[in-house]
């Protein structure tokens, strides 16, 4: 397997408020990710990430972004790293020894795999985060004989994926700032062409924060689902899970407020809206168990 430092890698992490904790992250990423370059985007913090960083890690680069902009800031991270590949993670996840060096070698051996999601395993017990286990049990079928599985997603915090690619995409969408952002992204560059994977056998450790405001966060998940729904399903599809969603939602006083802020975001919705190619519908159908 080729040595990480013959491969243009790059780790882009992504913090907000949480200065001890990216303090901590980092010393592991050091440690578990030998001569890695790492860029840190700090998303307008006001607790002194960025001084604290310097003064710790004098050899971490930092985007000190002057106000957050959610998962749209990690667009900042990839600009700056000029990597062939950039792993991403946030300041609660980090990757385990070898993982990067590994996810590397498949997208070299892949070229039609423009992304790669570990294996997440959650806390000190090292569970199996739920979304991985889904991934696992992917049905779209794995046309790129990997060891693992073809989805249609991607977990922001803990993917590597080909730089030229997420850049070609558009990133993360700023309007939807955080919840759910990943799920554009993988429909925009599944629409050009490109295959998305998961792969068990790369690691990444999450010691999901306190910090964080879970209410707003649901709310926002609701709304970008729906938004993601408008812009690039096709009308019947999008009307599908426009329902699929709704379903949930109007049993929910909270989640009714996710519909609520969706609504005035139509004009902009219908003026970029660009339904996914036929083949990316398919596959979208096959994890929702439909087949039409």
């Amino acid at each position: 397997m080729m040595a990480i430092d013959e491969v243009d890698v790059a780790l882009v992490v992504l913090t907000y408020n949480r200065r001890q904790q990216v303090l901590h992250t980092l010393g592991t990423l050091l440690e578990n990710c030998h001569d890695v370059p790492i860029w840190v985007v700090d998303n307008g913090s006001r607790d002194g990430t960025a001084r604290a960083i310097a003064e710790h890690y004098p050899g971490i680069r930092v985007v000190a972004l002057p106000r957050n902009l959610g998962a749209a800031a990690r667009n900042y991270g990839a600009q700056a790293a000029c990597a062939r590949y950039i792993a991403f993670c946030d300041d609660d996840t980090w990757w385990a020894p070898g993982a990067l060096a590994r996810g590397v070698a498949i997208l070299e051996a892949q070229p039609g795999l423009a992304v790669l999601t570990a294996r997440i395993l959650v806390g000190p017990e090292e569970h199996l985060d739920p979304t991985s286990a889904v991934m696992a049990d992917s049905p779209i079928p794995n046309t790129m004989h990997f060891v693992g599985s073809e989805v249609a997603g991607i977990m922001a915090g803990a993917s590597i994926m080909r730089r030229d690619a997420f850049l070609a995409a558009g990133g993360y969408e700023p309007r939807f700032f955080i919840g759910g952002e990943e799920r554009l992204l993988a429909l925009d560059l599944m629409a050009a062409g490109w295959h998305l994977g998961y792969a068990p056998e790369l690691v990444v450790h999450h010691f999901p924060s306190r910090l964080r405001d879970v209410t707003g966060r649901r709310r926002l998940l609701v709304r970008n689902a729906l938004w993601c729904a408008w812009l690039r399903r096709s009308a019947r599809d999008a009307w599908w899970e426009t329902r699929h969603i709704l379903h949930g939602v109007l049993h929910d006083a909270m989640l009714l407020s996710g519909l609520a802020a969706a609504l005035p975001g139509l004009p902009w919705l219908l003026a970029n809206r660009r339904p996914v190619p036929l083949s990316v519908e398919e596959r979208l159908r096959l994890l929702e168990g439909r087949t039409a």
